[in-house]
């Protein structure tokens, strides 16, 4: 019997990918979260924001939304010490801004259109992931 999360897993795969992929065939534009929020914050989709702003709202709506329809709480390990959280959203930010894009970008749509660049970056970020992961668990204690 296959354990409930990694069915959960399948199907949030399955669901950005079909995102992805509608995305790309419906307005030629490529899934990268942090460029379409890039876009919003240093104003570039200004003529274009309605858009990536949905896009946005959807990405914040959609876990309150799964937790609503299935009635389940997110099931982390994820440390709830409100400072490493933060220092890690900044961190993944800082990485997401010197890799020109983050794992939907580089990860979901760049693998599948077999972009060397893409899969490139994937191949570091999760390197980098690892080892971070690794030192903050087990030589930091913090997580």
């Amino acid at each position: 019997m296959i354990e409930t999360s990694y069915v959960y897993g399948l199907l949030g795969g399955l669901m950005i990918g079909c995102a992805a992929a509608m995305l790309l065939l419906g307005n030629g534009r490529i899934m990268g979260a942090s460029g379409i929020i890039g876009g919003l914050v240093d104003g570039s989709a200004r003529g274009d924001w309605q858009g990536p702003a949905l896009f946005i709202a959807g990405l914040i709506a959609a876990p309150w939304l799964a937790i609503l329809v299935t009635g389940l709480a997110a099931d982390t390990n994820a440390t709830s010490n409100p400072v490493v959280l933060v220092a890690a959203g900044l961190l993944v930010g800082l990485g997401a801004r010197l890799a020109n894009g983050c794992t939907s970008g580089h990860g979901v749509c760049g693998i599948s259109r077999l972009s060397m660049r893409g899969i490139g970056a994937t191949v570091l970020y999760l390197l980098a992931g690892g080892v971070t992961v690794a030192l903050f668990r087990h030589v930091l204690g913090v997580i």
